[in-house]
């Protein structure tokens, strides 16, 4: 794959993007370990992070990190697993991994969104928050060869020189050629600069007196306490300042029996539900998003006021899943169904292909950090 400047990189999988920056899972030529990079595909940008050492078991489900990263200043934040969190800053040469974190049982993470400086909402499938702080960030040095910075994703000079001179060399002379790019990797890559040492981070439950998996009375409003259990999608969205959790029945059309009677649950039928603090039952469903759409997937989640946005419905909720290969979908929250919309897809020719996340062509989306625009391009990100 391609970064627009004729280099290569071996992609192993997209773990996020965050406006236009996408994190990416990468082996480098030879070395074994993958290496996760924050990479802007516009700018060709690229920052490394340091080495996520972690069990063999757990699988990296998400990656969210703060916006605008630079080499020497940044923040990323992963799920690890079902019940760990990582994280790392610049400065510290790895990951910190916390955890387990505390779930009910047969509970899991399932979602993240980053928000502000420092803080990172968690959420689990059954509707559990935690809040994450991040200690501050300090500077680092980044790393160079001979004066020039060192890149994970662009082919090295002595290799391009071989390709260049030789179309056909020998196997003997490629493996050697990358074993070079592998030790080169090794001696000036993020884990061979700064400290061990992380601040502490403190993770802890939203809700101060029960959460949602063990008591989901205390949190939802009836009768979603009920659905909280057959929607098993959940994600995170801030707009406005406002904490919201969507929910997705990702079945086929279940009826619940309530108190008042049965309830219909329609297959990808979505709920959207706000975050009142003041409030117990603090979580109950909005009926619109206020002109707002929401981009959810495996993205850091965006809001887009869509008054003057063409292509953008108005209190939409856009995700990405559907029956067989993913499709980029679009939920109505008027008329409670879900339908495919079809935005620009960047593809890689002749490779099969599926939607994985919500990529903005810039920053200027209503996310975490960023304030409401009306200008965005917006496409499904394909692979």
């Amino acid at each position: 794959m391609g970064t627009g400047t004729g280099t290569t990189f071996y992609p192993c999988g997209f773990m996020g993007t965050a406006g236009a920056w996408i994190a990416l899972c990468v082996a480098p030529y030879l070395e074994r370990r993958d290496v996760i990079v924050l990479f802007n595909p516009v700018t060709t940008a690229e920052v490394v992070l340091p080495p996520l050492i972690y069990d063999a078991a757990w699988v990296v489900s998400k990656v969210v990190f703060a916006p605008s990263p630079a080499k020497d200043d940044f923040a990323a934040v992963a799920i690890c697993g079902s019940d760990r969190i990582a994280y790392v800053t610049s400065g510290p040469r790895r990951w910190a991994v916390l955890g387990p974190v505390t779930v009910a049982a047969g509970d899991h993470l399932t979602d993240l969104v980053y928000h502000g400086e420092g803080k990172v909402y968690c959420l689990t499938r059954c509707g559990d928050v935690h809040v994450l702080r991040l200690p501050e960030r300090r500077r680092r040095q980044s790393a160079a060869i001979n004066g020039l910075e060192f890149s994970l994703l662009q082919t090295p000079e002595r290799i391009q020189r071989w390709i260049s001179l030789d179309p056909h060399p020998s196997e003997r002379v490629a493996v050697d050629l990358l074993q070079d790019a592998s030790e080169l990797f090794k001696c000036h890559s993020p884990d061979c600069r700064g400290t061990d040492l992380h601040e502490g981070a403190t993770i802890e439950p939203l809700l101060s007196t029960g959460n949602a998996a063990s008591n989901p009375g205390i949190a939802f409003a009836p009768p979603y306490d009920i659905v909280s259990v057959v929607t098993r999608a959940k994600n995170l969205v801030i707009c406005e300042g406002n904490l919201y959790q969507v929910w997705r029945n990702t079945s086929c059309t279940v009826t619940l029996q309530l108190h008042g009677g049965g309830r219909r649950t329609l297959e990808n039928e979505m709920f959207v539900l706000r975050y009142y603090p003041q409030r117990q039952p603090c979580w109950d469903v909005v009926k619109d998003l206020g002109g707002y759409s929401f981009f959810i997937g495996r993205n850091d989640a965006m809001s887009m006021h869509a008054e003057g946005v063409p292509g953008i419905r108005a209190n939409c909720v856009y995700w990405i899943g559907g029956t067989g290969r993913d499709h980029a979908m679009v939920f109505d929250m008027e008329t409670g169904s879900s339908s495919s919309c079809g935005p620009p897809v960047i593809t890689v020719p002749g490779c099969p292909h599926g939607t994985v996340c919500w990529y903005l062509l810039n920053d200027m989306v209503n996310s975490s950090s960023s304030s409401t625009s009306n200008g965005e391009r917006r496409c499904s990100l394909s692979i």
